[in-house]
């Protein structure tokens, strides 16, 4: 499986692009043409999708994009064209925010999504994106704390409020840890 390409954009619509990889030309579904201009070198993060009569290429920018691609192909009776309309027309916050806010109206505003599916999508991912809207710790102390509650088996739904709530406060790596446990007991 192809998992990235990098390569000088050859030309692109509004939903492909023709990128030139050593002088091979791949067509990538792709979704973002505000972000290319041809002659441009650029990653493009691919998930390949493998049919009896085709074979597609899709492509994303980030992983953080591919992989709620991914999730979202995951669903019952959702194909990577739909799911790849999704990513096109919202920001990946603002998807894992209505999905796990279980905002249906939101998902039915999504091309090719109706109410069933809708109500699909929340019902099979509500909780399993919870990771991925985790805010970026730039301390490496929070970092530490953040690795070190995950290793006791702390879930990333539980860690984030802790590690928020504690980044207001200086303190050594050990009080940090020893203060994130005091925080998720009382919650017992």
């Amino acid at each position: 499986m192809i998992g990235f390409l990098r390569g000088i954009v050859h030309y692109f619509g509004m939903d492909y692009v023709l990128l030139d990889v050593n002088n091979v030309g791949y067509r990538i579904n792709f979704y973002h043409p505000e972000c290319l201009k041809i002659g441009q070198e650029i990653i493009i993060y691919t998930y390949e999708n493998i049919r009896e009569d085709e074979q597609t290429l899709f492509g994303f920018l980030s992983l953080d994009e591919y992989d709620l691609f991914v999730k979202l192909i995951s669903v019952k009776g959702l194909g990577p064209k739909i799911a790849s309309n999704i990513l096109a027309r919202a920001k990946i916050e603002t998807i894992i925010e209505a999905i796990e806010n279980s905002d249906v109206a939101f998902m039915k505003s999504m091309p090719n999504v109706g109410a069933k599916t809708a109500s699909q999508i929340i019902l099979d991912l509500k909780g399993k994106l919870v990771s991925s809207t985790e805010e970026k710790v730039d301390d490496a102390k929070m970092k530490d704390v953040a690795e070190a509650l995950k290793s006791l088996g702390y879930k990333p739904s539980e860690i984030k409020p802790v590690i928020r709530a504690l980044s207001k406060e200086e303190m050594s790596t050990d009080e940090y840890i020893k203060a994130a446990l005091k925080m998720l007991m009382k919650k017992l």
